[in-house]
């Protein structure tokens, strides 16, 4: 008599995985001073109408033709209004999700995002895009533990160093 466990493993086929696919994306954490103290660009997104804000860093897909470097300054002017320049790399955050494409199908998305300490050089937050419902300057210290997650909260360590560095 065969146990249960050896019906499952005579199935005839594996189980169908959805397809992978990668993404591309880069961001960056706006510093600036403010009577001697660095102080942070956090922006904040409602994950669903009504909900409390989650912080995070801006950052958006890399377009065809673009580095790295020019889709950091180009999603943070487009999602806070502000201008700056590269001061360094803090580092890439990998994660997976799944979404439905749209005719349904399941995919699986393996996501690579490219973050780098950018210092303020102008631009405001009312001139920024839709995508954020919020955007603010915070003290290093608060932004840290305002960040929702850990991957970009670790970010900000290798972003002391380097402040530090420049003060």
């Amino acid at each position: 008599m065969a146990r249960r466990g050896d019906q499952a493993r005579r199935l005839r086929s594996p189980a169908l995985r959805p397809p992978v696919v990668r993404e591309f994306s880069a961001g960056g954490l706006v510093a600036r001073r403010i009577r001697g103290a660095w102080t942070v660009c956090l922006a904040g997104r409602r994950i669903h109408p009504g909900s409390d804000l989650v912080w995070i860093l801006p950052k958006g897909h890399v377009e065809e033709g673009e580095s790295m470097e020019e889709t950091a300054l180009r999603e943070v002017r487009e999602e806070t209004g502000l201008v700056a320049e590269i001061a360094g790399r803090l580092g890439d955050v990998t994660y997976w999700y799944a979404r439905r494409e749209p005719d349904g199908a399941p995919v699986r998305i393996f996501k690579r995002v490219r973050f780098f300490l950018l210092l303020y050089r102008g631009g405001r937050f009312a001139d920024r895009d839709d995508e954020m419902d919020d955007v603010r300057w915070f003290s290093l210290d608060r932004a840290e533990p305002m960040l929702a997650y850990a991957n970009e909260r670790m970010l900000m360590a290798k972003a002391r160093e380097l402040l530090a560095d420049l003060a």
